[in-house]
């Protein structure tokens, strides 16, 4: 059951299987591997982040500049320098669909050199060495790379103001991002951390547990409106009540779990984990064979621009009818994705399972009730029904702007002769009706 706590009968639907085999790891934080290390480990077919479409450019550099120090800049050269760059500590937050800015700004010494030649680039962290290209500016020249064309600008605040406005966030535009400042022949950088307000859900498709690799785990989250989540995004969750004892995939290629309840079925009752001791923690089985090895995943998604909303048909319905049924009112049948981010970030709340798109039942409990799964809010999962058992409502989607051809006081059922009365049931005969 895909929901986040184990009031809803047990969420440790057993225990999760330890390593098969020895893994690699690397350490967090600055993480200077040579070139070579990264194509064994590529040959090896460990798993590696996948970086957003668009051109990557891999340099490597003799100084430490890809992760801050305190203050948001490079110390070990930006204070000799001309060229003294600074960001935000921390990180900065937005959510998809939001405008945001990457707050970066440089201190030059104009006596020493001109202001002309001075170069802007933006570039986003993909892997340790690798660099996705965002965004350049040199003097009224700028340009935008890949799918940040249109949606990143200069903000322009004054001398000194390299801070860039990314607009229409994606979920794919979280993770970190470099600012750096050149003129002639130096240059400093510092990072920004982008992250996004969201939720994190596990997920399994109807083939059952532990049936993905890597690569499909990424595309079972895209397919249900989501990423693979990040490690700090899986602790974050964890740290708000996620408890999973299934393992799955985060972003970084490694594989962990959430145990915010100790015990002895999902790794031992005292384990160490990211919490430690009793209280559970997460779970990891470090870094794990892509192409080999199968484990569920853990995905995010963000804000939703449009609604989700509960249908209740005039009867019951197969999954093909709740398809149907959601078109007459200009809608999609929801993914997995969008009815967690409506639980979470629209607090939807229904004590009725219906259809999703990928043929589970689920069903969002903001204020939990005993007639409804137990003493914890989360979405709750009835697992895989068979397609054709005409059962359940179903949960819609409808993107903004998109009109609604029956509005109040419709439903859905057989026109004609026929009907639940008697005679055929075609499902092709599956209309809007008023009621």
């Amino acid at each position: 059951m895909d929901h986040y706590h184990s009031a809803l009968n047990s969420l440790c639907l057993g225990t999760a299987p330890p390593p098969s085999r020895a893994v690699r790891t690397r350490a967090r934080g600055t993480f200077n591997a040579p070139r070579a290390l990264l194509s064994l480990q590529a040959d090896a077919g460990i798993a590696r982040p996948a970086g957003p479409a668009g051109p990557t450019a891999v340099r490597v550099r003799s100084r430490e500049a890809h992760w801050p120090l305190s203050g948001g800049h490079d110390q070990d050269e930006g204070e000799s320098g001309s060229v003294v760059v600074q960001t935000a500590p921390g990180q900065v937050v937005s959510h998809r669909g939001g405008t945001i800015v990457l707050p970066c700004r440089y201190h030059y010494e104009a006596a020493a050199h001109g202001h002309d030649g001075v170069r802007l680039k933006w570039t986003k962290v993909v892997d340790p060495l690798a660099f996705a290209d965002v965004f350049v500016a040199l003097g009224p020249q700028h340009r935008a790379f890949g799918p940040y064309r249109g949606r990143a600008e200069l903000q322009n605040d004054g001398p000194g103001d390299a801070s860039l406005v990314l607009r229409n966030v994606t979920l794919q535009d979280y993770g970190r991002y470099e600012c750096e400042v050149t003129n002639e022949l130096e240059d400093d950088a510092g990072m920004v951390k982008l992250d996004l307000e969201g939720v994190v859900f596990p997920y399994h498709p109807r083939g059952g547990r532990y049936k993905m690799t890597f690569a499909e785990a990424q595309r079972a989250c895209a397919e249900q409106d989501g990423i693979l989540a990040s490690a700090e995004q899986l602790h974050t969750a964890w740290r708000d009540g996620l408890d999973w004892c299934n393992a799955g995939w985060l972003r970084d290629g490694s594989v962990q779990y959430p145990v915010s309840q100790a015990r002895e079925a999902c790794g031992g009752s005292g384990s160490p984990g990211a919490g430690g001791g009793t209280n559970g923690g997460v779970r990891n089985y470090g870094y794990r064979h892509n192409a080999e090895e199968r484990y569920d995943a853990f995905c995010f998604t963000s804000n939703l621009p449009g609604r989700v909303f509960f249908l209740k048909p005039l009867r019951p319905v197969a999954l093909a009818g709740a398809v149907r049924a959601c078109a007459a009112r200009g809608a999609t049948v929801a993914k997995v994705g969008q009815l967690f981010a409506a639980w979470k970030l629209q607090l939807l709340d229904r004590c009725t399972a219906g259809w999703l798109a990928d043929g589970s039942a689920r069903y969002p409990i903001v204020n939990p009730r005993t007639r409804c799964g137990g003493p914890r809010p989360g979405v709750r999962s009835l697992g895989f029904p068979d397609a054709s058992r005409r059962l359940f409502g179903v949960y819609c989607y409808r993107a903004p702007g998109a009109p609604d051809p029956a509005p109040g006081g419709w439903g859905w059922g057989w026109a004609g002769g026929g009907g639940w009365a008697g005679g055929s049931r075609d499902p092709a005969a599956w209309t809007p009706l008023r009621v």
